[in-house]
């Protein structure tokens, strides 16, 4: 199958260049339609190679312009999974990135995820999920409260995770060649195959029944 895709260009990173700093509004007008052609569009086009090749990643979303001149600068993207669990990808200056994350939890979503992780069978499951992530080179992160949350022992074999009140797994993806290339479509599957039993585990611990958008 042919593929939309054929990696982002010199011209894109130089345009990218042009607007690092505090470009003003006159500046970033001068370039929107450049960075439409040369940024976003091909995002878009990743991502439906992306979802061409599996329909679980086919919900998506590729931002577009804002105020703030940091979204001009970075070009970002979601693929749902469940709810507030997703992959996302930012292209900025520094290339590609893709982060598996649970994140901006609904209020119900925290007790589901501290019990999940309380629990004899589920709770090493997310360890070695996280411990692997870390040893392929993803950066582990998230909000954490200062104290054990109420009802859970400070001795907990866990006791880290407890305190966890969001969960983060990022890493760059593609070299500085790749990022001229449509290898970065297989970059991406491999890298979404990389956070599966992370992105499985949230999905099925931390949203209700009936909530899961896609079988990752």
């Amino acid at each position: 199958m042919s593929r939309a895709f054929s990696g982002w260009t010199e011209q894109a990173f130089e345009l990218l260049l042009q607007l690092d700093g505090m470009p003003s509004q006159e500046v970033r007008e001068k370039h929107r339609k450049d960075r439409e052609r040369l940024v976003r569009q091909p995002m878009i086009a990743l991502l439906n190679d992306v979802a061409d090749a599996n329909q679980a990643y086919e919900d998506f979303s590729v931002w577009g312009f804002r105020k703030d001149p940091w979204w001009w600068q970075h070009q970002v993207a979601v693929i749902r999974i469940a709810r507030n669990v997703e992959i996302g990808l930012r292209f900025d200056l520094d290339g590609l990135r893709i982060k598996g994350s649970w994140t901006y939890p609904d209020p119900g979503q925290v007790p589901l995820f501290r019990t999940a992780v309380a629990a004899q069978g589920s709770g090493p499951e997310l360890v070695r999920a996280i411990e692997a992530l870390g040893a392929q080179g993803y950066e582990i992160s998230g909000d954490t409260m200062k104290r054990m949350p109420r009802g859970h022992d400070a001795g907990h074999p866990r006791a880290d995770l407890l305190r966890y009140r969001s969960v983060s797994a990022a890493r760059p993806l593609g070299g500085d060649c790749a990022q001229h290339t449509p290898a970065l479509v297989d970059a991406v599957l491999r890298a979404a195959k990389e956070l599966e039993p992370l992105l499985s585990w949230l999905a099925g611990h931390v949203t209700v029944p009936g909530s899961r958008r896609c079988g990752v």
